[in-house]
């Protein structure tokens, strides 16, 4: 027929037959499969629609089945007329009748309608027929109404789908917040996800996929962020209380999949821990009696004020101290176990915790003493029986703690003056795990921070080498009654005081020290020796009625002990007597009488009795103290905590040193540069003394002015910037 040009017959007549059997069959499957029987009502069932979804399949694969023959047969006449008529091959003519005459009003609707309604009952939790859904999908899937068009599943389905899908989750979201608690509701959400992914893969289209997705994250997530995570009882703080991981896993698996996810429990997490932190702030802060910040939250001051005690020296512990390390390393383990095991060790979360715990830490001003004193604990005796593994675990924990602190320098001089003590009385565990301490140390912030810290350890080494060349030098001489051991300390090294503590020491002691002095400065010409009476300590032998005992004393307790060989049984020395006999100043007398007559061991007789010591006090030898131990040390009655005044004083110092250190560092910055303008300057001076403090640009600023009076610096013309001036 194509050959003797009947072909426009052949491909005309071939569809029409094709549109007839299409009637046919929808009158003979489809039409029946309509609820009631073919009226224009909506399905009330799933069953009903599942029925029409197989008629449409039945009828589609055997309209399919058809057109595979008829194109067997008419492939002379698809390769010949069709492409010169301009016409589609008869496949595609055979789709395009399938819309027409199958596809069309009012099938078309009952077919969306049904299909909604599958999903919608699998949606409420019962069982679909889903391969029936998926042979109707498919076949809308490959159905187009003009050639070149979207196909009907994308014009009419998918927006059906997406549209019932907004206003369902819509709705869920707010009835899941209203039974659910924050772990339920995000099972429930994230069930939702898997749910839609499921149904996407298995009988819709892969193309819905994202949209479908962003819907449930517009109604489920996004507008809920701080509603699920404030949930009373049941919230972020709750999880993080109770190690609920796999929830809290949960809640940061959905959290990212939307932009303010992420930054929203980055927040709230750093606003849990610093919460967290300033509790413990405030409960030792209390536990001192010491006021609370003046920029803490007016909710938390409120607590604080309702709980203060007087403010009391004594209740300044060195438990105390040592508790706040720790409780600031548990929360630091237990938000690092949480950050690694629930949030997938992601950095935006890491930044947040650091960010927390450098906030908190700052807000307690004893932070730096007290990291001090759990280093001096630990090195003193928490290292006892340990491995070095643990040991080195011990030490990086505090320097985990240690790199939050912005005022590094005042952490700097209280370390100095504990290190200063351990290797002045001998009191460190290990030598090994100091050097390892000064170590981490270095690393952290420098060889300038560490400098005078190495500088201790080489005087000790020094020092034992020439005690050992001393006694020598006694073999050859007359060796004095009293053996004294001295440790000679560079000035510009340890944290002495440049005004050392005054003491007339007995004649016994003063022949020794002599001795030692003239012998050291032959040695070494011109120094210049002062003694340190607050830092010594001595052996010495006491008879009591009932024995003897050793005695281990400071050297002020010594001087003390040494006024009562001369005194008789049963008399008195008074406090002024002893004040003006060995010129000890005020404070360190009354701590160590306190320690010789009102500790554990009374050498000494206070009268009348009590635990403090006062100026009107009178005290004798104790002849009848017995004890079973044949070496006793007497303890100096002393808190390792600043007490009020000599924090101040550490501040003051802190102070002066840093106007030091920020003039030096603005001239050492500018003889470089030669020019510079004011902002670039402050900038710079901030960035190379972050690592010790974080200064003020108000205090940088005078810092400026006092060295452009002293001729250091000019301002320029422009009044916005220096030059140096050699």
């Amino acid at each position: 027929m194509v050959l003797h040009k009947h072909g426009e017959q052949l491909y005309k007549g071939t569809c029409q037959l094709i549109a007839e059997n299409l009637e046919k069959l929808a009158k003979q499957d489809i039409i029946p499969a309509f609820p009631s029987g073919g009226g224009g009502d909506l399905f009330q069932s799933s069953q009903e629609g599942e029925m029409l979804l197989k008629a449409l399949r039945k009828v589609w694969d055997d309209h399919t089945s058809s057109l595979s023959k008829l194109r067997d047969v008419l492939k002379y006449m698809d390769r010949v007329y069709t492409k010169t008529a301009g016409v589609p091959e008869i496949w595609d003519a055979g789709f395009l009748l399938f819309v027409k005459h199958i596809i069309r009003p009012p099938i078309q609707g009952h077919l969306v309608s049904a299909i909604l309604i599958q999903i919608q009952t699998e949606r409420d939790g019962y069982v679909i027929n889903r391969s029936a859904v998926k042979g109707c999908v498919d076949v809308l899937r490959e159905l187009k109404e003009i050639p070149d068009g979207p196909t009907i599943y994308r014009r009419d389905l998918e927006p059906a789908i997406l549209r019932e899908s907004e206003t369902f989750y819509k709705t869920e979201g707010e009835r899941l917040l209203e039974i659910c608690d924050a772990p339920e509701y995000l099972q429930r959400v994230e069930s939702r996800f898997d749910s839609e992914d499921s149904r996407t893969n298995h009988y819709l289209s892969s193309h819905t996929t994202n949209p479908l997705r962003k819907i449930l994250e517009r109604n489920l997530l996004t507008p809920h962020l701080w509603t699920i995570m404030n949930m009373p009882n049941s919230g972020l703080d709750a999880m993080v209380d109770s190690d609920r991981l796999e929830d809290l896993s949960r809640l940061y698996r959905l959290f990212i999949m939307v932009p303010t996810g992420l930054p929203a429990l980055k927040k709230a997490l750093r606003d849990s821990v610093i919460r967290r932190g300033q509790e413990l702030n405030i409960s030792s802060a209390l536990a001192e009696g010491v006021d609370l910040a003046e920029d803490e939250p007016d909710d938390i001051k409120g607590k604080g004020k309702a709980k203060a005690r007087p403010a009391n020296s004594g209740a300044q512990t060195l438990q105390l101290a040592l508790k706040w390390v720790e409780d600031v390393l548990a929360l630091k383990d237990k938000c690092d176990g949480i950050w690694m095991k629930a949030f997938q060790s992601d950095r935006e979360v890491e930044s947040g915790l650091n960010e927390a715990f450098e906030t908190f830490i700052n807000k307690n001003d004893k932070a730096p003493e007290f990291i001090s004193l759990f280093i001096d604990d630990n090195l003193k005796k928490g290292l006892k029986g340990k491995t070095d593994a643990e040991v080195d675990a011990v030490l990086d924990k505090t320097i985990i703690v240690f790199r939050y602190l912005t005022d590094k320098d005042v952490f700097d001089r209280y370390y100095k003056g504990h290190l200063a003590k351990r290797l002045l009385l001998g009191r460190s565990v290990s030598d090994d795990a100091e050097r390892g301490m000064l170590a981490k140390l270095k690393v952290e912030c420098g060889y300038q921070f560490t400098q005078k810290m190495e500088g201790m350890f080489h005087d000790m080494r020094i020092s034992a080498d020439t005690m050992q060349a001393y006694r020598n030098h006694l073999l050859t001489t007359t060796s004095p009654d009293i053996d004294i051991s001295v440790i000679v300390m560079t000035s510009t090294f340890w944290p002495t005081s440049h005004s050392p503590a005054t003491c007339t020491f007995p004649e016994e002691l003063t022949g020794c020290s002599k001795q030692f002095e003239q012998f050291y400065l032959s040695r070494h010409s011109g120094r210049r020796l002062t003694w340190q009476p607050s830092l010594g300590n001595a052996d010495v032998r006491v008879s009591f009625k009932a024995r003897k005992h050793d005695l281990n004393v400071s050297t002020f307790a010594l001087v003390i002990l040494l006024l009562f060989e001369d005194v008789g049984d049963g008399e008195f020395l008074t406090y002024e007597e002893i004040k003006s006999a060995t010129s000890i100043p005020e404070a360190e007398l009354q701590r160590n009488l306190q320690s010789l007559a009102c500790a554990k061991f009374k050498i000494l007789k206070k009268h009348p009795s009590g635990r403090d010591v006062n100026t009107s006090d009178s005290f004798s030898f104790n002849a009848d103290f017995t004890s079973p131990l044949a070496k006793i040390k007497i303890s100096t009655i002393a808190s390792r905590v600043e007490n009020t005044d000599e924090r101040k004083e550490t501040k003051d110092r802190v102070d002066e040193e840093r106007r030091h250190q920020t003039e030096a560092c603005i001239v050492r910055i500018m003889k470089d540069r030669k020019h510079m303008t004011h902002n670039d300057l402050i900038n710079e001076v901030t960035r190379q003394l972050a690592s010790r403090f974080q200064p003020n640009p108000l205090s940088i600023k005078k810092r400026v002015e006092g060295l452009i009076e002293r001729e250091y610096l000019e301002r320029c013309e422009d009044r916005k910037s220096y030059n140096y001036l050699a």
